[in-house]
């Protein structure tokens, strides 16, 4: 799966860590967060998030 990062703040979203303090699961893909999940660094939507090249 791949990671994704904030365009704003730089947070990345890793889906093998998942995000446990907020009820995301590890394995849980970036497509699959909810719609109105936002960076929990900096607020904004997912829309403003892009996938990390490696």
């Amino acid at each position: 799966m791949k990671k994704y990062v904030c365009n704003v703040c730089g947070w990345i979203y890793d889906p093998a860590v998942g995000i446990p303090e907020d009820g995301i699961a590890p394995g849980t893909a970036f497509e699959d967060l909810p719609d109105d999940w936002v960076c929990p660094q900096c607020f904004v939507g997912k829309d403003e998030f892009s996938p990390l090249e490696d």
